[in-house]
C-alpha cells in the first residue's frame, strides 16, 4: 500500500465518522453487548453440554488467554445457569435477545455498504442477526471442544506417528504451539466471517480481510492498553462507587465497538480507492 493510498483512506474514513449517523454507534453497541451477555452464556451452557463441557471450560480459557483483570466483570456471567425448563420458546427468546448487538452491527454494515440500514426489512434483517448469532455460537463452541480435547487428540496421534513411522513427537511442546495458532485463528475467523455475513451485499471473502486484521488487532491493542490504564491509573469507585465494574465494562465495551466499527469503514474505503 502506497502512503497516497493510506492518507487517501485515512481521510476518507474521517469524512464518513463526521456523518451523524455514525456518531453514537460505539455507545449503542456497548449498551447492547452488556445486554447479550447473559442470553449468550445460557445458549453456550446447553450447546457445551452435548460435548460433555461446562461454562467452567470457558473460565478456565479466559483467565489463561486473556487479562484477568479486564474480564473479571464477564467471569461472573459465566455462573449463569438456565432459568426453569429449556423450552422452544426460551430458546426463540434468548436469541432474540443474543442477537440485539449482531443486529446493530447489521444496520451498520448495511449503512456503510448501501446507505440504507434495512434494505430487507426489519423482519428479515433481525432474522439474519440471529441466523449470524447463532453460527458464531457454533463456531465458538467448536473452537472450545478444539482446545478441551485437542491435547487428548494431538496425545493418541503421537502414539501412532511413533509406533509407524518412529518419529519422536513431544505432545506437550506441540500443543503449546499449535493452541496459541488454532485460538488466535479462530479468533480471526469468528472476527471475518461477522464482517462478511453482516451486510446486505454479497462480495467475496478477501474483500473484507483488511478490516478485519484491523478489527482483530485492534481489539486486542485496545483490550491490553484500557486494562493497563484501568490497573495503574483509573480509579472508577471514587466516582461510581458500586457501579464501578459495570461502568469499566461499559466503557471497555464501548472502546470495541468503536474498533468494530472502525474495521467496517476500512473495509468500505479500502474498496473505494482499489
Amino acid at each position: 500500500m502506497t502512503k497516497r493510498r493510506l492518507l487517501d483512506m485515512t481521510l476518507r474514513i474521517i469524512r464518513r465518522m463526521r456523518d451523524p449517523y455514525y456518531q453514537g454507534l460505539s455507545a449503542e453497541l456497548a449498551f447492547y453487548f452488556i445486554m447479550s451477555i447473559v442470553p449468550i452464556v445460557i445458549l453456550l451452557g446447553e450447546l457445551l453440554n452435548v460435548f460433555s463441557l461446562s461454562l467452567s471450560a470457558i473460565r478456565e480459557l479466559v483467565l489463561e488467554y486473556v487479562n484477568v483483570e479486564m474480564t473479571g466483570e464477564v467471569l461472573k456471567y459465566l455462573n449463569q445457569t438456565t432459568p426453569g425448563s429449556f423450552s422452544i420458546i426460551f430458546v426463540a427468546f434468548a436469541l432474540w435477545a443474543a442477537s440485539k448487538a449482531q443486529f446493530s452491527m447489521v444496520l451498520i454494515s448495511n449503512y456503510a455498504y448501501t446507505g440504507k440500514t434495512l434494505k430487507y426489512g426489519y423482519v428479515k434483517e433481525r432474522l439474519r442477526a440471529i441466523k449470524n448469532i447463532i453460527l458464531t455460537m457454533f463456531m465458538l463452541v467448536f473452537s472450545l471442544v478444539i482446545l478441551v480435547y485437542g491435547e487428548g487428540i494431538l496425545t493418541i496421534a503421537a502414539l501412532y506417528v511413533e509406533k509407524f513411522l518412529h518419529l519422536p513427537f513431544n505432545v506437550n511442546n506441540v500443543w503449546y504451539i499449535l493452541r496459541w495458532i488454532l485460538a488466535v485463528a479462530v479468533y480471526f475467523l469468528t472476527v471475518s466471517y461477522n464482517y462478511y455475513s453482516l451486510p446486505a451485499v454479497r462480495m467475496p471473502y478477501k474483500r473484507f480481510l483488511p478490516g478485519s486484521f484491523v478489527a482483530s488487532l485492534g481489539m486486542l491493542i485496545a483490550t491490553y492498553i484500557y486494562s493497563y490504564y484501568t490497573t495503574v491509573f483509573a480509579n472508577f469507585d471514587l466516582l461510581y462507587g458500586s457501579l464501578a465494574s459495570i461502568v469499566a465494562l461499559l466503557f471497555w465495551f464501548y472502546i470495541l465497538g468503536s474498533v468494530l466499527v472502525l474495521g467496517i469503514l476500512v473495509n468500505v474505503v479500502w474498496d473505494e480507492t482499489a
